[in-house]
Order: C-alpha cells, then structure tokens, then sequence
C-alpha cells in the first residue's frame, strides 16, 4: 500500500512537470492552473491502473500448481469506471499440490485453498471436497477424522460439481 501511495505521488509530480513543460514550450499561453489539473488527474490515474493491474501481477506470481478457481468482480459508488469495467478485487486459488486422499474414502480430498484480496492479508484454508456428492466442509477448529478417515463435527456445504473450486479441488478445470 505504501509502494502504491509513492507511486501515485510520482505520477502527480510527472503528470505537472509534463504539463509544465508544454506551457513552457507553448511560451506560457496554456493557462497555470493546468498543472495541478494534470497532477491530479495523473494520480487517479495510477491508482486506477494499480487497481486493475493488481489481479494479474498477484495471479502471475502464483507458484506453479496453483490454480485460480474464482474470481470477484467489484464495483463502488466511489469507483465510477468500475461500473463500466468492473475489477479484480479478490479470488480463490486451489493449491493442486496439496491434494491428499484417503484410500477408504477415494471420493474425497483434502486441498489447501488460498483466499487472495486487494487490500487483505493472504489466507490459507484447507477443505475436504467430496467429488461424488458435490460437498465442501471447512477444516476448522472443532472438525476431527474418525478412525475411517470420515469427517466428525464438520459442517458441509453444497457445491455442486460444476462450481470452479470444486471442479478444480476434484481434478478438472475450469
């Protein structure tokens, strides 16, 4: 967020020292209060590229085996341009080296899922899909494998076996 901040800062200091420049080589006929203009408009400018580029830089920088299941497309009343081109603002990604299976209970795996945000610390989650019934339970606190490997307290959510990160959890792809 502080790298984001410089940034923006510079794009205002180039955005005035470009007009600068041109009411400099025009002899001064293009009006001063153009410069602060072109800062400003320079910084919204970063920060509105910042925004839309976030998504791609932290999806590229993702280890190989990770795959992007989900994205969230966001939009806000203080974001104008986001109505017309909505952003990345979050996504789930499926750690597809960390799947782990349970010979008594082939229809299941245990997978490791990263929940990335734009202005949110990383998380990682791991969950238990069941691929025939289309099902996902949380490995949370409270949640225990009984002596078949079967889940004790968890609590299970249908998915459906078409949904990204199930697709991806169970093998497939989007």
């Amino acid at each position: 967020m502080f790298f984001e901040l410089i940034a923006a800062f510079a794009g205002g200091l180039a955005g005035a020292g470009i007009l600068m420049l041109l009411r400099n080589l025009s002899g001064g006929r293009l009006p001063r209060w153009l410069v602060p203009v072109a800062a400003g408009l320079a910084m919204i400018g970063v920060t509105v590229a910042n925004e839309y580029g976030w998504y791609s830089r932290t999806s590229a920088s993702l280890p190989e085996g990770v795959v992007v299941a989900r994205t969230v497309e966001d939009r806000a009343i203080w974001r104008p341009w986001s109505y017309v081109i909505p952003f990345v603002s979050r996504f789930i990604a499926v750690d597809t080296a960390s799947v782990r299976t349970n010979e008594a209970l082939p229809g299941q795996r245990i997978v490791d899922l990263l929940v990335m945000g734009r202005w949110a610390p990383p998380r990682r989650l791991r969950a238990v899909f069941d691929c025939n019934d289309g099902k996902r339970a949380d490995l949370v606190d409270g949640v225990e494998f009984g002596a078949d490997g079967a889940l004790v307290g968890a609590v299970w959510y249908e998915t459906g076996l078409d949904e990204p990160v199930t697709a991806v959890a169970c093998g497939g792809r989007i």
